[in-house]
């Protein structure tokens, strides 16, 4: 394998994780100070299971433990900056020392001083204003070295609009609130820091996130890899088609865009660049593909959880995971057909025997997943989500007792709490933040007035409303990891839509696609950014093929607004039946369309009738549908005619 094509190293995949993540950019600590994280770390998980297991404490008690865990550790792992790495004997400034301290002190403040407060009902002391001060900084700038600028920058423009509103123009106008309500809002009610957000985090989120480290524990992702190459290694395109399977696995268990890229990426984009695609095109798909994997459900990146909380309404778990499945099947749908007809056009062949995996050895290690099909299975049995992810960590232990390769012991069993608390510090400083930003909507009334104008903007047509959601959502989630993404996008975006009497769970599922989809819409497109890295092709043409790939994901969110069927919502099994075929059928025009080949290479008048024909297909309508179809039967008559004419010629030739 030449230089350029070789699959990249551990150390290579961090490099470039901590380049584009904010998540993993830490400190490589050594001595005392490493021994204080990793013990630390661990009394975090096992206060998570202790909670989980014995009781949940009340609600400010659990969530600013939760927190005071979270922004004392990630003072000590994350430097201010990355150049401030320091080596030697301060690793760690006296100044992040000072920051860890003060977190402990106000993780503390509840737990001690509950009583106290709860007797003075809203009415701070200095103390307290301090105390909460210093919480809403703390939480900021640990979310901007664990999460990065953008969502620090909204917190921040959010508690501005709340303190100087009354000097807004027009609608955006509002009384306005003081420092000390401000602060009394933001840490001494479950309306802010302390809110839904964290609070999902400080239970939902913390468990499946160790869930998922105990999979990586037993060796699950490098499985995922080499299943995905027996199962579509030999079509068409092969790695391209891996790099899809792998990626959506993968999701399951990792709550982020760009790592998702990296640990699968660093396996699929030199085998498919080795095949003959483009560095760009390499990118795209994995990028694309690992994209998708934060729509996937079970897991969807933890969103899944926060949407329990957020729509209410009686909705359960399993009515999201259910009502996700389909869009998410389609959008890996017309990512596959993309990565087909490119493989096609190209004349790229699937692996070689001896570059694919035993499929034997595949085959003995089925077992490895068996806790995400035990996951979904309990879910669905009603079993409450807290004890599902319990449930799952054992059967991840006992499932890697069948193998010694993946038998956990003593040791492996600890490091999964530690790495699982590690990946816990960036979503729980995300939700925080995002709790600034819900409590600030919900105490100016700023969801109800960007809903009215966004509806008053479009002239209340459902189409421009939903365009403009889908800008708004766009913007608001580029570089935002998912669950943030989602509190932000859900808060301020999805209200329009429902307040045109569309169903909550299409709103919310609507503006958490385009949300995710920021990564890798350009120009930020960080999911894309990082697949360049991987690859070596050029950052913004990565992030263009991206999107094109995604096309689905910039399609499908209409279709479930507008069609609701196709969420499980109110609907028959022949009603499913039909919105899917038209669904699929559409993205096979587009693919074709877009990519300029079908059975062969398209003439442009036939890749724009074959575009407008997909669009047609899959706007849900009965006249659309049927002329749709007419288009789409004469474009593949044409294809199979000429392509059979092209095949009597070969072979006359012959």
């Amino acid at each position: 394998m030449s230089e350029e094509n070789k699959t990249l190293s551990a150390e290579e995949q961090q490099a470039i994780l901590e380049k584009y993540d904010p998540e993993s950019a830490t400190r490589k600590l050594t001595g005392i100070v490493a021994w204080i994280v990793f013990f630390g770390l661990l009394a975090f998980s096992i206060f998570q299971l202790y909670t989980a297991i014995v009781s949940v404490f009340t609600a400010q008690i659990q969530r600013s433990v939760h927190l005071g865990f979270a922004l004392s550790l990630i003072f000590l792992l994350f430097p201010m900056t990355k150049s401030k790495k320091r080596t030697g004997r301060w690793q760690v400034s006296p100044l992040d020392i000072v920051l860890s301290l003060l977190s402990i002190a106000v993780g503390a403040y509840w737990p001690l001083f509950m009583g106290d407060i709860a007797m003075r009902v809203g009415i701070l002391t200095s103390t307290d204003f301090a105390i909460g001060l210093i919480a809403i900084l703390l939480v900021l700038e640990a979310t901007r070295r664990a999460v990065g600028l953008p969502i620090t920058i909204i917190a921040v423009i959010f508690m501005l609009y709340g303190l100087f509103g009354q000097y807004m123009p027009g609608f955006l106008q509002h009384g306005g609130l003081s420092l000390e309500r401000l602060v009394q809002t933001m840490f001494f009610t479950t309306e802010g820091i302390l809110g839904t957000p964290l609070g999902v985090s400080a239970t939902f989120i913390f468990l499946f996130l160790l869930f998922g480290s105990f999979l990586i524990q037993t060796g699950v992702g490098q499985y995922f890899n080499d299943l995905s190459a027996a199962i579509a290694g030999k079509r068409v395109g092969g790695p391209a088609k891996v790099a899809i399977f792998s990626s959506a696995l993968q999701g399951t268990i990792s709550g982020s865009s760009v790592a998702n890229v990296v640990t699968s990426g660093s396996f699929t984009i030199p085998m498919m660049k080795k095949l003959g695609y483009k560095k760009e095109f390499a990118g795209a798909v994995e990028a694309a593909a690992s994209t998708g994997g934060q729509l996937m459900p079970p897991i969807m990146g933890a969103a899944a959880f926060l949407m329990v909380e957020f729509i209410g309404n009686g909705i359960t778990y399993w009515d999201i995971a259910k009502a996700a499945a389909i869009p998410a099947v389609l959008y890996f749908t017309g990512v596959w057909i993309m990565t087909h007809f490119e493989a096609k056009r190209l004349g790229l062949r699937g692996l070689k025997d001896e570059e694919m995996p035993n499929r034997k050895e595949v085959a003995k290690k089925i077992y490895l997943l068996l806790p995400i099909v035990a996951i979904v299975v309990l879910l669905m049995s009603g079993v409450p989500v807290m004890h599902a992810a319990l449930y799952s960590i054992l059967i991840a232990i006992a499932a890697g007792m069948f193998n010694k390769d993946t038998r956990m012991g003593p040791k492996a069993i600890v490091l999964a709490l530690v790495d699982g608390a590690r990946s816990a510090l960036s979503v729980a400083a995300a939700t925080a933040a995002a709790g600034i930003i819900v409590g600030i909507v919900t105490k100016t009334g700023l969801g109800l007035t960007l809903a009215n104008g966004l509806i008053d903007l479009a002239g209340g047509a459902i189409i421009p409303t939903l365009f403009l959601t889908m800008i708004a959502a766009l913007i608001l989630g580029m570089g935002s990891p998912t669950t943030a993404n989602y509190v932000i996008t859900s808060t301020i975006a999805a209200p329009a839509i429902i307040f045109l009497g569309y169903p909550d769970l299409s709103a919310h599922l609507f503006v958490f696609y385009f949300g995710i989809i920021a990564d890798i819409t350009p120009p930020v497109a960080l999911a894309a950014i990082a697949a360049a890295g991987v690859s070596g092709g050029e950052p913004i043409r990565t992030g263009v093929q991206s999107a094109k790939l995604a096309i689905a994901a910039f399609i499908i969110p209409y279709i479930f607004v507008l069609q609701p069927q196709m969420l499980l919502i109110d609907t028959t099994l022949p009603e499913i039946a039909w919105v899917v075929f038209t669904a699929v059928s559409g993205m096979i025009a587009i693919g074709a369309g877009m990519i300029g080949f079908w059975m062969r290479k398209l003439h442009w008048i036939e890749r724009l009738l074959a575009i407008g024909a997909g669009l047609l297909l899959i706007y849900p309508e009965g006249v659309s549908d049927t002329i749709g179809l007419i288009i789409f039967g004469g474009l593949f008559a044409v294809q199979v005619f000429y392509k059979k004419d092209k095949d009597q010629s070969i072979a006359g030739q012959a």
